[in-house]
């Protein structure tokens, strides 16, 4: 008979309790995996209550995973919490995505017992309910993945939401959420407009900036006077800042300094003359009515771009700006049409994506090589640049069409 373990205090050690020649207490134990774990503790009494909470997940996590009987939720959670390389704004989209359309509702199924039929009709009841196929696309990013890891991990055989998107876009009527550019008339009425208007003069050298280099709004509030080269004339896309929840720190909203969307986002880009002049107009203004940007994010400061507090810029902000402006234009081009008895030149509503997507087709209609559009754009994927390349080229095929039939020479 063997002799019963025990601690300094002479309590009975339990299987897989022991203690180190430092004292402090150890609890070894085997994961439904076959791997083996410890946990520590300063006291015995700390230690069992670690080993009575471990029980308590073992029945409510891992083990329940491994026999197939968790819910989506669960498995949502452990495939989000291997992806240590994520961005921080990624994961914090990944998230919020997924608690606000699946957590409450589908994640409960239990993963064994979901099939491509329920996923199809989960999808459809998605744009049922007015959303987007972006908004949809979002979610079956993290859908897909998520059952794609538990294939990987043999739960289960087949992955259900295999080929679910593609149907959904094949059967709905929807448009997938295309963001249009704006023609070369709304542009320039915009531009005109907050040039012409004092109350909006401090947007000028902004504006000018987006809707002349075709960043990404993180790129542009994150840009920085160290990344300007007014000698060689360039722009260094090096970073792009985002507010975002943190879920590492209790969803506590903060900026977040990160590379740009894509490896190819870090590039360099040429200095359109107005683009110049704009960055120019900025420092000049900075400095004659001293205001700068005082904030500092993570390592980073000296930002191009502030608000009246010295604060970087953040996206929800230029938009509301944007819309405002719109407004402005809009009921002043009604009423200013309407007296000289011609037709209105509207501006529609559009947010920050929308610049960079009309200096993308500005772009498209002057520059045949694709490869120079996407380096400067900063596209991963060459099929974005020739999508926008199409769009364009379609649009000028309609033209000259339409020039061919005035002409009358066919």
């Amino acid at each position: 008979m063997s002799k019963t373990r025990r601690d300094s205090k002479g309590r009975a050690f339990r299987k897989g309790e022991g203690c180190r020649k430092d004292g402090l207490y150890r609890y070894t134990y085997t994961e439904p995996s076959g791997k083996r774990r410890s946990i520590y503790a300063k006291d015995l009494p700390e230690l069992r209550e670690k080993e009575k909470q471990l029980q308590r997940d073992s029945l409510n996590g891992l083990d329940i995973y491994l026999r197939s009987q968790a819910d989506i939720n669960f498995t949502f959670d452990r495939y989000i919490s291997t992806k240590r390389n994520l961005r921080v704004t990624t994961a914090t989209t990944y998230r919020y995505t997924y608690d606000r359309y699946v957590r409450n509702g589908f994640g409960k199924r239990k993963i064994a017992e979901v099939r491509y039929s329920e996923v199809l009709l989960f999808y459809q009841s998605i744009l049922r309910s007015g959303l987007s196929l972006s908004t949809l696309d979002n979610i079956h990013t993290v859908l897909y993945p998520t059952f794609q890891m538990a294939v990987r991990d043999m739960i289960i055989r087949a992955n259900p939401a295999e080929g679910a998107m593609a149907e959904v876009k094949k059967s709905s009527k929807k448009e997938s959420g295309i963001r249009h550019a704006l023609t070369y008339e709304q542009e320039e009425a915009f531009l005109n407009y907050i040039e012409n208007n004092p109350d909006e003069l401090r947007w000028v050298p902004l504006f000018n900036v987006m809707f002349g280099t075709g960043c990404r709004v993180g790129e542009i509030i994150g840009l920085c006077w160290s990344d300007l080269d007014f000698e060689n004339n360039s722009i260094s896309i090096r970073r792009s800042l985002s507010y975002c929840a943190r879920y590492d720190r209790g969803r506590r909203s903060e900026y977040v300094v990160s590379e740009p969307k894509t490896e190819s986002g870090i590039r360099t880009i040429p200095m359109l003359k107005k683009v110049r002049e704009a960055l120019l107009t900025e420092k000049k203004n900075q400095m004659a009515f001293g205001y700068r940007c005082y904030q500092k994010i993570g390592e980073v400061s000296g930002f191009v771009f502030c608000n009246r507090y010295g604060k970087v810029l953040n996206l929800s902000g230029i938009n509301k700006v944007i819309h405002r402006i719109v407004d402005d234009y809009n009921d002043k081009e009604i009423v200013a049409a309407k007296k000289e008895h011609r037709d209105p030149l509207i501006i529609p509503q559009f947010s920050c994506h929308v610049t960079r997507h009309t200096f993308c087709s500005r772009l498209c209609e002057n520059e045949t090589n694709i490869k120079v559009i996407q380096d400067v754009m900063g596209h991963k994927d060459i099929q974005t640049t020739l999508g926008i390349y199409a769009e364009v080229s379609e649009k000028k095929k309609q033209e000259s069409f339409l020039q061919l039939n005035d002409k009358k020479v066919l």
